[in-house]
């Protein structure tokens, strides 16, 4: 349980850091677009070469169970990027963040409706508690404005976002590695990326330099590959809702990215909101004994 509670929050640190690859692959002439080809390309390198060396049977998927990967790499990581994109064209990186944080409450609701997972008290409350934190420490205090259209597409964003955690699962019960799930999910999202957007001198840009090629790597190494494997991994020990409401530690690593490197500022309504996300990931650690006993 440990493990897997260490693999989530790993997972949520990493995609916490997206703001500081993204701001550098655009000084690279990289765009939104173009950085999500790039990750997804250097997972799937990633993950194909890991399968290959631990188990090369586990490329191989059932057509019966496709859905599964077609619904985690188009209808949640694509669809979910495609929206998000949209809102923030719409609307202020802050709305969109608080709108795309609805996920823990789409995948609380959807697992126990799906998967039969209890709606407990403390898990009621740690969804509430990390959704107020997501919000303050996105500046809902600095006072957003949100279009109709944009609202929509804000929201398609969170309902993605939460799907990736419940057709994981389905594949999950089916029997695929996480490995497996990842890989097509990548691979599925980057060709439909490249579809729907195909970003003009993408090649061009990305070697255009030795150190261009060297960043790009890292850059889908931390932001995609090593967080969805973790997140992945989780969902073997996890609850669908608890995984998704400690990953909910983005948005606050996101902020400290923030402040340590770009010297951006916290205000008190920002610090309130990490404590409020820290307080639901402590909320879903207290064992059933330790409330008893209180």
């Amino acid at each position: 349980m440990k493990r897997h509670i260490a693999a989530v929050l790993g997972a949520g640190i990493c995609w916490g850091t997206m703001g500081f690859f993204t701001r550098n692959l655009a000084q690279m002439g990289i765009g939104s677009d173009g950085a999500i080809i790039v990750r997804c390309a250097v997972a799937v390198v990633c993950f194909a070469l890991v399968m290959l060396l631990k188990d090369p049977s586990s490329f191989k998927v059932k057509p019966k169970d496709f859905w599964c990967f077609i619904g985690s790499g188009l209808l949640s990581f694509l669809f979910f990027t495609f929206c998000y994109f949209t809102a923030i064209s719409m609307m202020s990186l802050s709305a969109a963040a608080i709108l795309l944080y609805i996920a823990p409450i789409v995948v609380t609701l959807l697992s126990a409706l799906l998967f039969k997972e209890k709606l407990t008290p403390i898990k009621i409350v740690a969804v509430i508690t990390a959704f107020a934190g997501c919000c303050l420490v996105s500046g809902l205090m600095g006072g957003i404005s949100i279009t109709g259209k944009g609202l929509l597409f804000g929201i398609g964003s969170g309902v993605g976002y939460a799907l990736y955690t419940i057709f994981s699962r389905f594949a999950l019960q089916r029997g695929y590695t996480s490995n497996t799930i990842n890989l097509y999910s990548c691979l599925l999202a980057g060709v439909g990326a490249v579809i729907i957007w195909h970003p003009h001198d993408l090649v061009e840009n990305v070697f255009a330099s030795a150190g261009n090629v060297a960043f790009c790597i890292i850059a889908g190494i931390v932001t995609c590959f090593v967080p969805y494997l973790l997140y992945t991994y989780s969902l073997t020990g996890l609850e669908n809702g608890k995984a998704s409401v400690l990953a909910s530690i983005e948005p606050v690593v996101a902020s400290l990215v923030g402040v340590l490197l770009f010297g951006e500022t916290l205000g008190a309504a920002n610090i309130a909101g990490v404590i409020l996300v820290l307080a639901a990931v402590v909320l879903l650690n207290i064992k059933k004994k330790d409330v008893e006993s209180k």
